[in-house]
């Protein structure tokens, strides 16, 4: 780990951690077992109302973008409502919800953990449970990064340490499992553990698995979704990174994109195009840092015209490509300070623009727009605002570095201390309709959930001012009738 990599983890960790003290004292850990609070049911949906499910990390669209409507603009006085919580154990991920079922994948204790819950009341309907060994080498939480994906009745989870499980949804019963440490040659070392969300394509359940060698590993494989078996593998030298794979339809033909570049020696990693039916790789296109320590986090969005945005905040920044299958992957136009850490940038069509929080540490975060045609800063905004935290004197809070989501004409802003905000945005900047602090907690890094008008928040770390469990938080957005 090199010093200025290191310096700027202890930094962040000192102020936070300073925070915490100065606002609550020392906290207790949280339990391992979970407590599930309910406070009030939501509000009855409206007919009018579009729902729609959540059945990937990204969403329905694998882009940060729902179809809902009929969600609040403005919070009521007091806040939102809350509907429930559920103490939650060490891990990073989303919940996703399909078929009337939420599933949330976690790690409590020794075990990780997948949960199949009620939407409406964070009742447990089941639950599986098996040992992982893993620590992080860096001290942030051990739990699994990867979020699960709900597919026709199915359930698929990737464990931090490479292992795959599939499980029917509506029991919870194991169909099958998959050791990728085990079943794969010479897969390579993750600086984080394994992070990337699966896709189910058709039949396949596709996973970048990744290599550091100077030979062609296995960069992705394609597992039959029924079985577990191993259809097919794409070899490339190329890492995995902890961005998830999706699929574009390029000239109306699917085509695969993942996006590599994680632990590696020499420093590599980019774009590949692949065939998703057959693994064959179609395209390239480097784009990693050359500092050891980069990770590549941000999923690929897919835009119109044959074009894909990536982007690595580790002083590389952000490129456009135009994908063609004679000519492969070509830049349109780079930005070196348009790069994301995590997150990925929503597009949004209206204005042709792409919204993102860019900035690999929290000083240097700050939400941007820029034109999707040009490569053009449109506008940035690093505002800040007071928050009552019980002190004589209040905290100027900003988002840092934010998770951003667009449903119903708005956009939802969750920054990682905890504030949520609801904002109108166009191309001359935005206006910010409503914002609340939810809590406040390091860490929040998980992109927030909205299905059937209800939002899910998660909550990685204790609660600064109340010392309350890290927790999955379900919010009442209804507008009602």
């Amino acid at each position: 780990m090199t010093a200025s990599w290191q310096s700027s983890i202890m930094a962040f960790r000192a102020t936070a951690l300073l925070l915490c003290l100065l606002i609550a004292g020392p906290l207790s850990a949280a339990d391992t077992d979970k407590q599930l609070r309910f406070f009030t049911a939501p509000k009855k949906r409206a007919q009018s109302a579009v729902n729609e499910s959540w059945p990937r990390f990204l969403g329905p669209n694998d882009n940060a973008t729902t179809g809902e409507t009929n969600l609040l603009g403005k919070f009521p006085e007091g806040g939102l409502a809350r509907v429930w919580s559920l103490e939650k154990g060490t891990g990073y991920t989303s919940p996703v919800i399909g078929e009337g079922k939420l599933v949330l994948f976690d790690r409590l204790g020794d075990e990780e953990v997948t949960l199949c819950l009620h939407p409406e009341t964070g009742q447990t309907v089941w639950e599986h449970r098996y040992p992982v060994e893993y620590e992080d080498r860096y001290g942030f939480l051990n739990g699994p990064r990867a979020s699960a994906v709900i597919s026709e009745g199915q359930v698929f989870t990737l464990g931090v340490r490479s292992v795959v499980h599939a499980y029917e949804l509506e029991t919870g019963k194991v169909l099958w499992r998959y050791d990728i440490e085990k079943e794969v040659d010479n897969i390579a070392p993750y600086f984080f553990g394994h992070g990337s969300c699966p896709l189910v394509f058709e039949d396949l359940l596709i996973i970048p698995v990744g290599s550091n060698e100077t030979s062609r590993g296995s960069a992705v494989i394609a597992l039959d979704q029924n079985t577990g078996q191993r259809v097919w593998t794409t070899e490339h030298e190329w890492n995995a990174s902890y961005a998830s794979p999706i699929v574009a339809p390029f000239d109306d033909r699917p085509t695969l994109l993942s996006f590599s570049g994680g632990e590696s020696r020499p420093s590599h990693g980019g774009l590949l195009a692949i065939e998703p039916k057959s693994g064959e790789l179609l395209a390239e296109f480097p784009w990693r840092s050359e500092k050891y320590e980069s990770v590549n986090g941000q999923t690929p969005i897919a835009l119109p015209g044959n074009r894909v945005f990536i982007s690595d905040t580790y002083e590389k920044g952000g490129v456009m490509l135009r994908f063609d299958r004679d000519t492969g992957l070509k830049p349109l136009w780079k930005d070196p300070h348009f790069g994301m850490h995590w997150m990925t940038p929503v597009f949004l069509k209206q204005e042709n623009l792409l919204l993102g929080f860019r900035g690999r540490n929290e000083p240097d975060a700050t939400l941007v727009a820029y034109d999707v045609d040009t490569g053009k800063k449109l506008w940035e905004d690093d505002s800040d605002w007071e928050i009552d935290i019980g002190t004589p004197r209040p905290y100027r809070m900003k988002f840092l570095r934010g998770s951003a989501l667009a449903a119903d004409g708005k956009v939802f802003l969750l920054g990682e201390l905890g504030s949520l905000a609801v904002a109108e945005v166009g191309r001359d900047g935005l206006t910010i309709l409503a914002r609340e602090q939810l809590f406040l907690a390091r860490s929040t890094w998980s992109l927030p959930v909205i299905s059937q008008g209800l939002l899910y928040v998660s909550q990685h770390e204790p609660d600064a001012i109340t010392g309350a469990a890290p927790a999955l938080h379900c919010y009442d957005l209804r507008a009602g009738e």
